[in-house]
Formats: structure tokens, sequence, C-alpha cells
């Protein structure tokens, strides 16, 4: 199944001749994969408060973009050509969504960010762009013309509400049906057009900016750090300009502030809480109706536990994070916690000395039993 998705190569093969590399078509990626839902259940989760979805109309230089959530009779308004709607993180809302991103765990947790599920009438696109990921573009139902470049020239238009290349010089093209999937590696342009009303599932991954892991990491920072000591001048001297910030003041100020030091661990918290933070726009829904503690053990003993699709669970030595929470579980937890994070789910049934920490999660809603 995974020679198949990687286009005959392993894992080990793909990653170190072809991920963050180059280009690669695979076809029959998937064999029989046509979708995971319907054009119909696609409008209807667009109409949704919980669900982040975009309306895209356009082509050449003349672009349109709406946000969600949408009423039913926005649709019926569209012309028959030329629109794309896009729906974001379909994984927390389809359980074959969630099986089929289990498809890509050689990949780190880590870096993974949500499935995008975009459907296309004749002439729809997102015109030409690039990402600062890598993503994986599997095509489900119809026929998509992918163009990819991977010219320098990454100028985009001035005016346009979406990031669209201003110049775009096609090197290669291809036309990919229900299975076929594309990988493309950062910054390598692209232009897909749907050739018939289509689908394409994008499996991307999270890469986030220098400035973006240093203002986490300094907002990391200000929640943890504790200095002691306080501004002082006892050998304060008459200045001719009151109004003057003394050289004085300014090496004291610029020694107390060099007292700020961080350790590898501190590295290692901000980036276990971080990496498994969900998105802003995430929300857990706690059981309407929770079932007792005793009844909970009992079935996660019989059937297992799952995560909660929006769930992030990542460990780093013997520190584990769940959605933005750090923990160090007790020795006898570490295992199946690790088999929890890696899988996703426990088949076996957990250890006595964790279901208090699982029951927990559940009532938050982070967490299910794996009731077939």
């Amino acid at each position: 199944m995974m020679t198949n998705l990687l286009g005959g190569l392993s894992p080990t093969r793909f990653l170190n001749e072809v991920w963050h590399k180059r280009p690669l078509l695979i076809r029959n990626a998937v064999p029989g994969f046509d979708g995971l839902l319907s054009p119909a259940e696609m409008r209807g989760l667009a109409c949704r408060e919980d669900v982040e979805s975009r309306l895209i109309q356009g082509s050449g230089k003349r672009w349109q973009l709406d946000h969600g959530p949408f009423k039913k009779n926005d649709f019926k308004r569209l012309p028959k050509t030329e629109w794309t709607l896009l729906v974001q993180s379909l994984n927390h809302f389809l359980p074959e969504a969630d099986e089929l991103l289990a498809r890509f765990n050689f990949i780190p947790h880590a870096r993974l960010d949500d499935l995008m599920v975009s459907f296309a009438v004749p002439g729809g696109s997102v015109g030409p762009h690039f990402d600062s990921y890598d993503v994986f573009l599997l095509q489900g139902q119809g026929h998509r013309r992918w163009q990819i470049s991977t010219q320098t020239d990454l100028a985009i238009l001035d005016d346009a509400p979406l990031r669209i290349l201003r110049h775009f010089m096609p090197e290669d093209e291809w036309i990919l049906g229900p299975g076929d999937m594309l990988y493309l590696p950062p910054h390598v342009a692209h232009y897909g057009t749907a050739e018939d009303a289509c689908m394409t599932y994008s499996i991307g991954f999270r890469a986030p900016t220098t400035e973006e892991l240093a203002h986490g990491f300094l907002m990391h920072l200000q929640d943890t750090l504790k200095l002691e000591g306080r501004y002082a001048d006892p050998d304060l001297r008459l200045q001719n300009h009151p109004g003057q910030i003394s050289r004085a003041m300014l090496d004291q100020i610029e020694k107390m502030v060099a007292r700020i030091k961080w350790s590898r661990r501190d590295i290692v918290e901000f980036a276990g809480r971080y990496l498994s933070e969900p998105k802003p726009n995430v929300f857990f829904d706690a059981p309407d109706t929770p079932v007792s503690r005793a009844a909970f053990n009992k079935q996660a003993k019989k059937t297992g536990v799952l995560l909660n699709p929006k769930t992030r669970l990542l460990f780093a030595g013997d520190r584990f994070y769940i959605n933005g929470e750090a923990f160090t579980p007790e020795p006898d937890e570490s295992a199946a916690l690790k088999q929890l994070a890696d899988q996703r789910r426990l088949v076996s049934p957990p250890p006595a000395a964790l279901c208090e920490r699982l029951y927990c999660w559940y009532e938050a809603g982070w967490l299910e039993t794996d009731v077939p």
C-alpha cells in the first residue's frame, strides 16, 4: 500500500530522494480512490459556523475571494464555470479523512497541518501560486490539469485577494484522475485547473516562519521567565539635561536584559506546547452526557480509545504535550502514551494508572472510546 502511495518508493527512499527536493507525479497512488464526500456534503460543511471555508471565483488577473460560513442560496447564484470551494481541516469532521491522513504517518505528526478539500467546476482554479510548505495533491472525482514550474520569479499580483503569481511559466503539465497524486516541495509554482467538476484533497504540512517561532518562543519566555532584582541607581549623578536617557541607565538596562537565558529544555517545552496547540478556530465539544468513570474504564479496556481528530498529542523525551498542555507521566504510562501519540489510538487495554488521565481527556472532548 505504501509503495503505491509513493510511486514505488519506500518511505526512506522518498524522504532521501524526493521530500523537500523535487516534485513527484504518482499515478494510481490510492487505487480505487474517488473521494471522501460528495459536492453536496461539502457545501453543507461550508455552511457550518465551525468550518473554515472559502469560495474563489475568477481567472487571469480578475479574482474574488469570499469566506464562509455560506448559505445554501449562495451556491445557487454561482455560474457554471470558473469557481472553486475550499474546506479546511476535513479530518476534523470526517473519520474517513482522518484515516486518509494516517497513510502519511511517515512524516512526523508535528509537521502535519490538515487535509483540505477543494471542489471546482470546469475552469475552476485558485490561480497560479506557490506554497511555503510541502503538499500532496490527491485527486478524487473528476480531473484536474496541473502545470508546475521551478521558476525563481515569485512576484505576485498587487491588488488580488489571493497570492497569484504575476508571471507563471509552466515547465511540466499533467492531467490527474481519481487516485492520482502530485507531491510538491515548497516554492514550486503550480496552477491547477478543473477539466470537469472535480475534487482534490490537499495534505499540507506546517512550516512556521522564523518570525512566528521567535515570537511564539518570546511569548513562552514571558510566561515562564522569572528574574530577580529591580532597577536601582544609588550612585545617581546630577544631569545637565533631565530629559536625556543617560549612558549609565542604558548600561544597567542592558545588563538586566542580558540576564535572560534559556536552555535546551526551554526549547523542548516551547516546541511541544507550540506544535501541539490547536489552531485558534478549533474548539472541542465535551460529551453531552458523559459516561461514568467506571463505564469509561470498562469500555476502554474492551475496545480501546482513540484521540479526537482535532487533538494533537506529541512527546519529546519523558515529556508529553497535548493540545498545548505539558505533563510528565508516570513510568508505567509512557509506553501506552507513546503508542497513542504514534497511532492516535490504543487497541490494547490501557494500564490502570493511565485511566484517570484518559477519563479527564474524554470529559474535555479530547478523546473517545474506540467503539467499532
